[in-house]
């Protein structure tokens, strides 16, 4: 274990003393050559697994011409993204950004000024629910509303309204006349993999248009194929007038991006938003490979064919040990297993058989493995829960004897 107190980084990650050297598909390698199976895919971020031949080359291609000129000039990476998102989904304007947060940042910015520029400024304010993640920064921590990200920072920047995940009484008791937008992630990631039902999402898209304000859809983590929809709102049929993306939409390079209708974004006008790196030539290099790869006739099919095999041996695996796991959550390949003992063990259990998983609230691990993986694959991570799950229980029958 390396000495903390040497490291010239800032002290605000509990890394695991692992080193990985190179990836393959849904495999990492550390320096001793192990070789782990990554089921947590840099918390859904390599969607398309570790060095896939078609981004490695994209990138290649692009950084011995040109990596970055600044939103001063046209990037024409930028016009063919942006025009394959605006036909893929229910946008037509897209702000590209290096990550998820930056992206909220956007929406957020996009849902008070289109009120403003309609003569409504006092429509600042946005609803949001207990359990949310939405970033780091400061306006999208006050977004999340959790304390434990809260503390410490000043004052909690104004403009946010929670209210308890699925209570319809509390949220419609909050809209009032300076409610801008309505702000919820299809399926909370880091809040426990819990879903919204699809109802619950055509009811909130109804309360909208109802009142006025508009549906923000934060798709950082569910976005780019994770559920087996191209984004996860699509399962409900609904279209949100805003949405952030980031994370597999890049396949591992920083990007993310603020997708909005022409009527959402005409606020969004000529030096009211910027940024420097965002929608740089590399990242647009790479994103659009990943969606030559997503978009791919029988892709998304594939992913839902992976995660009915996931979703049936884990419910087996829950079934009979009932001491470790409690409940199998999700949807697509963004899977919770909701744990009984605590989940930090879990996770410990299942690294020590070299499979990689990541915690989330709620006492929950979530399963987030490359969308490329094999059945054989899939096979092989049920295999390796079983056997945690199995020395896990003999533990748990052992302290009660």
């Amino acid at each position: 274990m390396t000495d903390a107190i040497a490291q010239p980084l800032y002290d605000t990650f509990a890394r695991a003393d692992l080193r990985f050297e190179r990836g393959e598909g849904v495999w990492l390698v550390t320096e001793t050559g192990e070789r782990y199976l990554d089921f947590a895919a840099g918390i859904a971020v390599n969607s398309l697994g570790h060095s896939h031949p078609h981004l490695v080359e994209a990138l290649k291609s692009q950084g011995e011409k040109l990596w970055h000129v600044s939103n001063v000039y046209e990037i024409p990476g930028q016009r063919r993204l942006g025009q394959r998102l605006v036909d893929a989904t229910f946008a037509d304007k897209v702000f590209f950004t290096n990550s998820g947060a930056e992206a909220l940042e956007c929406a957020i910015k996009t849902a008070r000024r289109y009120h403003y520029v309609n003569g409504h400024p006092e429509r600042f304010r946005i609803i949001t629910f207990e359990g949310a993640f939405h970033g780091r920064t400061l306006a999208t921590i006050a977004a999340g509303g959790q304390e434990k990200y809260l503390e410490g920072f000043g004052p909690k920047v104004e403009g946010f309204d929670q209210v308890p995940f699925g209570d319809e009484k509390a949220l419609k008791a909050a809209i009032g006349p300076e409610t801008a937008a309505i702000l919820i992630e299809p399926i909370q990631g880091e809040g426990g993999v819990r879903p919204v039902p699809d109802e619950d999402l055509r009811a909130l898209r109804k309360l909208c248009d109802d009142e006025g304000i508009l549906l923000i859809l934060d798709e950082v983590q569910t976005g780019a194929g994770r559920t087996g929809k191209l984004f996860a709102h699509e399962w409900s049929g609904i279209r949100p007038d805003i949405m952030a993306v980031a994370k597999g939409i890049g396949g591992g390079f920083p990007l993310g991006a603020c997708l909005a209708t022409a009527e959402a974004a005409k606020g969004m006008t000529a030096g009211v938003h910027g940024t420097t790196y965002g929608g740089n030539p590399l990242a647009m290099a790479v994103g659009n490979a990943v969606l030559d790869v997503i978009l791919e006739e029988g892709f998304l099919e594939h992913v839902q064919k992976i995660a009915l095999t996931m979703k049936q041996g884990l419910a087996s695996i829950a079934d009979r040990y009932p001491a470790v796991i409690s409940e199998v959550r999700g949807r697509g390949l963004l899977i919770g297993l909701k744990s009984v003992v605590p989940n930090t063990t879990l996770v410990q259990a299942l690294r020590d058989e070299h499979f990689l998983t990541v915690g989330a609230g709620d006492n929950v691990i979530r399963l987030l493995p490359p969308l490329v993986a094999s059945e054989e694959e899939a096979r092989e991570a049920l295999s390796r829960i079983e056997a945690a799950a199995e020395r896990l229980s003999v533990a748990a029958r052992q302290k009660s004897a």
